[in-house]
């Protein structure tokens, strides 16, 4: 008997970890339900890099959901494990070391054991459930229908939020009435120094939450390409200065904490610099759009762009780094900075790229 109880002890220890495979009870039998697959490489489509507290690799794909690296095992979960959806947008951790992983058609919690998906509950007006909380967690869902603005969950409760209306919107809707997207779904969400919530949109530019109001920004050249395509707000960075980035390298600008009211309008109150000069794009314009960008350790930016591999500006000159697969510029999807200051890269189709302090190269753990 004391053997036997021994055996399934050490069983039990085996299975209980994001650093192996998670288990749980079935309620209706009593048995270990095991989560996760152990796998012996990541998808190819990693859009998402994360670092959790306790060191673990979490890695979110566009198409197969997530996978869990200890250093030593890469655990996979997905649809069949509790998540929403396989293909993911963001991964995030809470104070009591909780994962929440975004998707497309919903938002999970991982408590090291199960997958929870998170209860939405819808606001009735555009400044309702509206608070800035230091520990809430803020999160997107492109692709949900009916999407109006972002997530806020303050570890009870996720409040589905609406913007107010943009000042832009009946011109908009008059000539885009059939759009396959709302102008206002969330592409980017960014917490800056002072703890102010930013929201890129896909087509109504920034929208700012100090916690007493909602403000805008919009310039046509940061949400819509030259060529007529609508790029959007995917990426909101402030430096090590206070100055602010949005998507592009042409500009970068400088933030009031006061807003302004024009026409019965709130909006951000702003003046606007020149940027990076030395940049080209493949067409030959002066900047580029880039996907994501983060603060580096010497207050340089790092920025990721989409097919043009990735930037780094030093305040002072810039430093283009290619990123190529067999010879091919590859696509871009995020840029991460990890707990030991390790740069990575979440791309489209070619897997995780890391930087070794010359150039990215592809990572095989």
């Amino acid at each position: 008997m004391k053997l036997n109880t021994l055996l399934i002890f050490y069983i039990l220890i085996l299975l209980t970890s994001c650093n192996g495979q998670n288990s749980t009870k079935n309620a209706n039998h009593n048995s270990i339900v095991v989560l996760g697959d152990t796998v012996s490489e990541l998808s190819k489509s990693i859009w998402i890099v994360f670092q959790a507290a306790n060191g673990d690799y979490w890695y979110g794909s566009d198409a197969d959901g997530v996978f869990c690296f200890d250093g030593k095992t890469i655990i996979h979960y997905s649809t069949k494990d509790g998540l929403s959806s396989n293909r993911t947008r963001g991964i995030q951790e809470d104070k009591q070391g909780n994962i929440y992983i975004s998707t497309l058609e919903g938002i999970n919690k991982f408590d090291g054991h199960t997958f929870t998906a998170l209860t939405t509950i819808p606001s009735k007006s555009s400044s309702d459930n509206w608070k800035l909380q230091p520990d809430d967690l803020w999160f997107w869902i492109l692709g949900k229908n009916g999407d109006n603005g972002p997530y806020r969950y303050d570890g009870k409760n996720l409040y589905k939020l609406e913007f107010p209306k943009h000042y832009l919107a009946d011109e908009y809707f008059a000539r885009f009435p059939n759009k396959a997207w709302s102008p206002y779904d969330v592409y980017y969400i960014y917490k800056d120094s002072k703890g102010t919530m930013w929201f890129g949109t896909s087509n109504f530019g920034i929208c700012r939450y100090d916690g007493n109001s909602l403000s805008w920004l919009f310039e046509d050249h940061l949400t819509n390409a030259p060529n007529g395509a609508s790029f959007g707000i995917r990426s909101i960075l402030e430096d090590e200065k206070g100055k602010y980035w949005f998507c592009n390298t042409r500009y970068r600008f400088n933030i009031s904490s006061d807003s302004i009211m024009e026409n019965g309008n709130v909006l951000v109150k702003y003046e606007r610099e020149n940027g990076i000069d030395g940049i080209k794009s493949g067409d030959g314009r002066d900047y580029v759009y880039f996907m994501s960008a983060i603060k580096g350790n010497e207050g340089d930016i790092w920025m990721a762009t989409y097919n043009r591999g990735v930037w780094r500006y030093d305040g002072k000159k810039s430093t283009h780094y290619p990123v190529k697969d067999n010879g091919q510029d590859i696509t871009i999807f995020s840029i991460y900075k990890d707990k030991q200051d390790q740069i990575w890269l979440g791309t489209h189709e070619t897997g995780v790229y890391k930087f070794n302090g010359e150039t990215f190269e592809r990572f095989t753990p």
